[in-house]
């Protein structure tokens, strides 16, 4: 992969994690919660519509995992636009380490929460977001 190439991919894990933002923080208002909750279903599954999205705390909860995501997702891409071609390596393996530890920490989480399903879920997006990031670029 060139250096250009990684740039690129960098805007495509940007894109893969913001969005998720605004799917979660659009769902605190009723009208646009379907998506979310399906999501939170998802993620728990199998689709059973056994999560209880309506409750306060719940909504809560993913309007701040939304904020936080669409942030997260923001500053690889902007590391991607304005720092990577400064300085490839550290980005990449910045990116990398960021990714690697949400794996980690979600996917124990939701183990430990009884839902196990999810930590396979995050492996797919891992590696689809990770991809040819785990290696280091050439020039080219």
């Amino acid at each position: 992969m060139t250096i250009a190439q990684q740039r690129r991919w960098l805007k495509f894990t940007a894109i893969g994690i913001a969005l998720f933002g605004p799917v979660f923080s659009l769902g605190t208002i009723p009208a646009l919660a379907e998506p979310a909750r399906w999501s939170l279903d998802l993620l728990a599954w199998p689709l059973d519509g056994a999560q209880n999205y309506a409750a306060d705390t719940s909504r809560f909860l993913t309007a701040i995992t939304g904020g936080f995501l669409l942030g997260w997702g923001v500053m690889v891409w902007l590391l991607a636009t304005r720092v990577h071609a400064l300085a490839p390596e550290p980005v990449r393996r910045t990116v990398v380490t960021g990714l690697v530890a949400w794996f980690l920490l979600d996917s124990a989480g939701s183990i430990a929460s009884g839902h196990a399903a999810n930590a396979g879920f995050n492996i797919i997006v891992l590696l689809i977001l990770v991809g040819p990031l785990w290696w280091p670029a050439h020039e080219g």
